[in-house]
């Protein structure tokens, strides 16, 4: 790996429209005050800096659940499902990662399997890092129904500055562990609802790489685990 890629990474094409404004901009703001020119600079680099798409190393072994997004456990819980994603009314393990504006956001598929159902439900635009942005948020959900018959799902959730929920895959598509499969703009929440017995190999507070952090494992019979700060 060399240090140019180590800084220099792809950007998710929904981020080109976004940083050729933002460079406009700064043009602009040069012309009329070179300070404020280097404010735009430094806004029009966090621009493409927010829509990188670095590449991610998947674990590849089968019955994984990774992390669909960056970002940092926010809660684990026994959830009912959205409605929408016809998972049922019984509560299911949710595990909820929460995207702040300097984390990646495109999101990836926590688990390998045949997109069931893809149902999205507008709503408000509360901070996406309290328990209630779960119901009352604009969110789209996917669920993943699995080779084995079980099925997981997974809501992409717009916090307080996200305008656009991006989802790039359809219904009956089928997907693998660590796929892109959409992003949202601008800091966001991914929810997890693990199937029936499944437990949570994070804990609240740990820190989440989209495609490569292991959320659970179906085929492990070990517990729940717990977290502390060093």
């Amino acid at each position: 790996m060399s240090m140019l890629s180590t800084f220099i990474k792809p950007m998710h094409r929904e981020g080109y429209r976004f940083v050729a404004i933002f460079a406009a901009v700064t043009l602009i703001l040069f012309l009329i005050c070179q300070p404020l020119g280097w404010i735009g600079v430094g806004l029009t680099v966090w621009c493409y800096y927010f829509f990188r798409d670095p590449e991610r190393v998947t674990p590849v072994r089968e019955g994984l659940i990774v992390s669909p997004a960056d970002g940092i456990v926010q809660m684990i819980g026994q959830y009912a499902p959205p409605e929408e994603l016809g998972l049922g009314s019984e509560p299911m393990t949710r595990v909820a990662v929460f995207m702040n504006v300097f984390n990646c956001h495109v999101n990836r598929a926590p688990i390998a399997g045949r997109v069931e159902k893809i149902a999205y439900r507008p709503g408000k635009f509360l901070n996406a890092s309290l328990d209630k942005a779960s119901v009352d948020n604009e969110r789209n959900g996917l669920a993943i129904r699995m080779e084995d018959g079980r099925a997981i799902g997974v809501v992409q959730i717009a916090g307080l500055v996200a305008r656009r929920i991006v989802c790039e895959v359809a219904e009956g598509q089928a997907v693998q562990t660590g796929q892109r499969f959409g992003m949202i703009r601008f800091g966001s929440r991914l929810d997890v609802y693990l199937p029936d017995g499944v437990a949570p190999l994070v804990a609240v507070g740990q820190s989440t790489i989209a495609g490569e952090t292991v959320l659970a494992d179906l085929a492990s019979p070990e517990p729940a685990r717990a977290g502390a700060v060093r």
